[in-house]
């Protein structure tokens, strides 16, 4: 192989196809991120059975990056209103003080499936609880709550 690109197989091949150029799509650019210091890395696979309201209010060290693959995600961080993340699309959140209040199933009928990869600081947990004192004490920064 002659060329750089080629040696690591992005080049075209004999037909000169170059198809590695448009098979990937922007699904999310997020910016300005904080990636704590000697951050580790995870990504997890998460399925919700139909009505499961997930995890708990909690929060992340680092930044957080998910894609639904099939269903709906009931998705509200700190300071954002609730909404529905539906199949295909993604969610972010930055991590540090940031509470997040919901990442379960917004579907009754059916299970939810997603993808999310989790940067965390060494020494820290990769997901850390928030008790019912701090939310008390936060809940200035939750949004307005649907009324329905």
């Amino acid at each position: 192989m002659s060329d750089n690109h080629s040696a690591h197989g992005h080049g075209t091949d004999e037909a000169g196809s170059a198809g590695w150029m448009t098979a990937a799509k922007m699904l999310q650019d997020t910016a300005p991120i904080t990636v704590p210091e000697g951050a580790s890395a995870m990504t997890i696979h998460v399925e919700w059975e139909p009505g499961d309201p997930g995890t708990p209010p909690h929060r992340h060290s680092g930044p957080a990056f998910g894609y639904v693959i099939e269903g709906a995600v009931r998705f509200e961080l700190e300071g954002e209103p609730e909404r529905i993340v539906e199949a295909g699309g993604t969610f972010w959140e930055p991590g540090g003080d940031a509470i997040h209040y919901q990442d379960g199933n917004a579907l009754t009928d059916a299970k939810t499936t997603f993808v999310v990869t989790m940067l965390c600081a060494p020494g820290k947990p990769m997901l850390e609880l928030v008790d019912e004192e701090e939310l008390a004490r936060r809940i200035h920064l939750r949004a307005p709550r649907p009324t329905n």
